[in-house]
């Protein structure tokens, strides 16, 4: 709670989104556990982890319903895979609810609920997620992992760790039609959405919101200030047509050359 209220106040009314505990695989070494597990970015992670220790989960979530009173407070949960994991986190949510009320402790009780959109099963059942969140987060990083069936901290393999895969871009493109059709927002992050490289495909394909670490933001910000949404719409469309990521990848390059000439 103290953690949260001291964000609140450095954002100075500014949203604050906070993820559910996201701890597992490469956040969470398998040599603290008790019992490693033999393939950790399958396991008990993340929303998983949440709902196998629901005391953890709800302290979690007393303290942000607390400090959603002071400042625009959103929750996001990880990794959903199911719509019964996300009606069960939610469910926990309004169970804690309850306790604050019957312990006549305040909360804002409209908090907006949105989930991560970071697994093939979740990205390609977005439109019916859509109905039950109030935002997605397309997190690229796993997403792909999860795509392309890559470890991207494996070295043999980190090669075919890539964003460009006509794949992973029809599922991008899918989660973002999907929370327009039902109007809610959608934004990206991961590494990919501060690629200046994947900028006018990402505006193209309609994303609005981008979320990336602060030495990223100038050259993003260029690229997106010197071209127009029908530009970006134009470069998407010709993008899904390609096969191949090497295609993706070039046509990418000389698309952002012609508006920055000293770009890559």
């Amino acid at each position: 709670y103290n953690a949260y209220m001291a964000a609140l106040a450095r954002l100075a009314g500014k949203p604050l989104v906070i993820r559910t505990l996201d701890l597992g695989a490469d956040k969470y070494t398998q040599h603290q556990m008790a019992s490693p597990e033999s393939h950790p970015f399958l396991g008990d992670r993340s929303i998983r982890m949440c709902l196998h220790d629901i005391p953890m989960f709800k302290r979690q979530l007393r303290a942000i319903l607390r400090a959603s009173l002071h400042g625009d407070v959103r929750i996001m949960f990880p990794m959903i895979c199911t719509l019964m994991e996300l009606r069960q986190a939610r469910m926990i949510l309004r169970d804690v609810e309850e306790e604050l009320e019957d312990e006549g402790i305040k909360f804002r009780s409209d908090i907006p609920v949105g989930m991560m959109v970071e697994v093939p099963s979740a990205a390609l059942m977005a439109n019916q997620f859509a109905k039950e969140v109030n935002f997605f987060s397309i997190g690229t990083n796993d997403l792909i992992q999860y795509t392309l069936a890559v470890d991207r901290t494996n070295e043999k393999v980190a090669g075919l760790y890539c964003p460009a895969h006509p794949a992973v871009l029809a599922l991008i493109r899918d989660v973002i039609r999907a929370g327009t059709r039902n109007n809610i927002s959608v934004s990206v992050c991961g590494e990919m959405a501060g690629d200046p490289l994947y900028t006018l495909l990402l505006l193209g394909l309609g994303l609005t919101t981008f979320s990336m670490n602060g030495p990223d933001i100038p050259e993003v910000k260029k690229i997106i200030r010197s071209t127009t949404m029908e530009q970006s719409r134009q470069v998407a469309r010709r993008v899904m047509s390609f096969d191949s990521e090497r295609q993706v990848m070039h046509f990418l390059r000389e698309e952002t050359r012609k508006i920055i000439p000293e770009a890559f």
